[in-house]
């Protein structure tokens, strides 16, 4: 019997749109796919929503990747939050769930300067029962240790939660770990599968 439903944060509950931000920061394409490469599509990014670098330091870090670039990456870095927005549909479903007697929490890769510049886009944090960010525990998905970190936190029974996620290694990794899974595509279909599992 699910008694918990565990949410992703990106591409789930809040759009994530890189393009979007360097097309209001006023890019052009070659400086686009040159920032976007040093930044949101390298490994380095990864590793900014671990966050075991401080904020400068992982700076520092893209930087390096482009450094003729340097003026327009931090143009980026201190706007990230033009790239994240949170879907209409996202802290209304979290409290629906909620009056039907649901637990609902957060397992999300998620950088500490980024979570500190999208706290408006994050504002359904005040409806859930706990959260684990990447960068709070310096783990990221799919790792395996991070989706126990969940359940030990909150002592959740694997067997008991289903978790909604965009990516398919992290949906399995989770699986992995017993928890039952959504693959999430669209809002529409989530709650389709979710039915599957008994929560309507």
């Amino acid at each position: 019997m699910i008694k918990n439903i565990i949410f992703d944060v990106g591409m789930v509950l809040v759009n994530w749109d890189p393009h979007a931000a360097f097309q209001k920061l006023g890019f052009d394409e070659k400086t686009e796919k040159a920032v976007g490469n040093a930044t949101v599509y390298s490994d380095a990014w990864n590793e900014s929503d671990r966050s075991v670098l401080d904020s400068d330091e992982q700076l520092a870090v893209f930087v390096q990747n482009a450094p003729d670039y340097e003026k327009e990456i931090r143009m980026f870095w201190d706007n990230v939050g033009m790239a994240i927005y949170q879907y209409e549909y996202s802290r209304a479903w979290i409290q629906k769930l909620k009056k039907k007697g649901y637990h609902v929490y957060i397992l999300s890769n998620y950088g500490k300067w980024t979570y500190e510049h999208t706290t408006e886009a994050l504002s359904f944090l005040e409806d859930v029962d706990g959260q684990v960010f990447s960068f709070e525990v310096h783990q990221i998905k799919p790792e395996p240790e991070i989706y126990q970190t969940l359940l030990d936190k909150f002592k959740l029974t694997a067997d008991e939660c289903v978790f909604l996620d965009d990516r398919r290694e992290n949906v399995e990794a989770a699986e992995a770990r017993g928890i039952y899974t959504v693959l999430f595509t669209t809002y529409q279909e989530a709650l389709e599968k979710l039915k599957t599992y008994g929560v309507v």
